[in-house]
């Protein structure tokens, strides 16, 4: 299909004069005027005006430019071209960040007409080469005019935080898994009121329901237990603690109540307890100053002055003497070193100490040894009784229990045995606690409740391997009644 005048005789569009895009026969000049657009105006007389007004408004829409002649080409409809902003077409506003886009933006000028404005690589800063772009699993394709570099297999990976030469300072000890390794933790949906009404019943009229005691309390953790003591006493206007006692009996209500008692309660009322009367439990005083941490530590000693108007130190002053005392003294500051860094030069240094302070002189030095065992970190001094053992081939236990004797042989041999493997100490506390003839109950009770939220799942494996058979298999046979089961349910199953 045609209209009328079209295609135009001669070609579209139509042909100079002269058949020359210049106009004349003579063209073109002999100084044909410089390429680009800003000298257009100097020699716009030698132009055919009818040949380039179609080209120049091409041109225009393609390049634009800030020193576009006025007048030069037709204007536009709508009232000509619009203003051209400082410093040119495809410039960004002032006091805005340029987009980035698939073309750089070409100064003075716009992108070119018609291009989708899609997302493209980012340009690189000022002075660099543009990078090629690769796809999922295509090799770094290399600068133009380089060779692509062979493929190597990678290297093993590098751990920032460990040097690559030999030096003095060990990286970072590995701390055990963090979480709740106890048998007893937060109850879901607690509801201390209502738990307050089970105790209630529980006690109230003829006879206890002692089973009912037990699941409630066995099932709750020491913070919730609080509450409970708290709501019953709002609900009552009675003492739970009171009632439990004049309703139990035995050992069964001696681990009630212990269960009903903050951890640090718990402790320092042991603590008094291990102190006061003919002798001194110095065993329970050792288990309790050397597992616990320093925050725990200091807290016993705030709430002893506060329970017994009496400093803790004053109390061990009062009942111990000695060595024996310099190493409670020391452990009572709460003030072991807790980083989990080995300076290995510091481990050989305190090593070859320990081993000058006993096994290779004439008597031993007692406050080398109260030194090192109360103020390194647990990390440092594994690393130590490591060292030590290859040192001097042998264990740091049999090294003490030659040099020492009595409370203080006791008491660091307690302290390495907690600091090389806690829930193995503990498990030998219970194990001791129900061997033999009689059961020390006291020392059941305390561990069973005070490791119930810390680490009894550890204890319990340890108890294992250590002895064969498991603790609770153990409990079931050394104990009876509502005790043994207020224990078994402490301990939370059989392995």
């Amino acid at each position: 299909m045609s209209y009328p005048g079209y295609p135009p005789a001669g070609g579209y569009p139509p042909a100079a004069p002269g058949g020359n895009p210049w106009g004349a026969p003579g063209y073109p000049p002999t100084n044909p005027p410089p390429i680009g657009l800003e000298n257009i105006g100097n020699y716009a007389n030698q132009f055919n005006p009818d040949y380039m007004a179609s080209m120049a408004s091409n041109m225009s829409g393609t390049f634009g430019g800030s020193n576009v002649p006025q007048g030069l080409y037709p204007p536009a409809s709508g009232g000509g071209y619009p203003p051209v902003p400082p410093g040119g077409f495809g410039q960004a506003p002032q006091g805005q960040q340029p987009p980035y886009g698939m073309y750089p933006p070409v100064p003075g000028g716009n992108a070119p007409s018609g291009m989708p404005s899609y997302p493209g690589y980012p340009m690189p800063p000022a002075g660099q080469q543009p990078q090629p772009m690769t796809y999922p699993g295509q090799q770094p394709m290399p600068p133009p005019g380089q060779q692509p570099l062979p493929s190597y297999p990678s290297g093993p990976a590098v751990n920032p935080s460990m040097p690559s030469y030999p030096g003095p300072t060990m990286p970072t000890v590995t701390p055990a898994p963090a979480g709740n390794r106890g048998t007893i933790c937060d109850a879901p949906s607690f509801d201390p009121l209502r738990d307050a009404e089970v105790l209630r019943k529980a006690m109230k009229g003829f006879g206890t329901d002692e089973q009912a005691i037990i699941d409630c309390l066995g099932s709750r953790s020491s913070k919730q237990r609080q509450q409970i003591i708290l709501s019953f006493k709002t609900a009552y206007g009675k003492d739970l603690i009171k009632d439990l006692k004049s309703e139990l009996s035995g050992n069964f209500e001696k681990a009630i109540l212990a269960m009903l008692k903050t951890p640090v309660l718990l402790d320092v009322h042991e603590i008094k307890d291990a102190i006061k009367g003919a002798g001194t439990d110095e065993a329970c005083l050792i288990e309790i100053l050397a597992s616990r941490s320093n925050e725990h530590i200091r807290e016993i000693s705030r709430a002893y002055k506060t329970e017994f108007k009496k400093t803790l130190e004053e109390a061990i002053r009062s009942d111990t003497s000695g060595h024996f005392q310099r190493l409670l003294i020391s452990l009572a500051q709460g003030n072991r070193d807790e980083s989990t860094n080995v300076n290995m030069s510091l481990v050989q240094t305190d090593a070859q100490a320990l081993y000058a302070a006993g096994e290779n002189r004439l008597g031993t030095d007692e406050s080398r040894f109260n030194a090192i065992l109360c103020a390194r970190s647990r990390a440092h001094l594994r690393a130590v009784f490591n060292e030590y053992q290859r040192m001097c081939n042998r264990d740091i236990e049999k090294s003490i229990s030659r040099e020492m004797s009595g409370d203080l042989e006791h008491g660091m041999l307690a302290v390495v045995k907690c600091l090389k493997n806690t829930p193995a100490f503990f498990a030998e506390r219970l194990h001791k606690a129900m061997k033999g003839a009689g059961t020390k109950d006291r020392t059941l009770i305390r561990i069973m409740v005070s490791r119930s939220e810390v680490d009894l799942l550890d204890i319990r494996q340890e108890y294992k391997r250590m002895y064969g058979k498991s603790l609770y298999t153990d409990i079931t046979g050394d104990t009876s009644g509502d005790y043994r089961k207020i224990l078994l349910k402490l301990c939370g199953g059989n392995d």
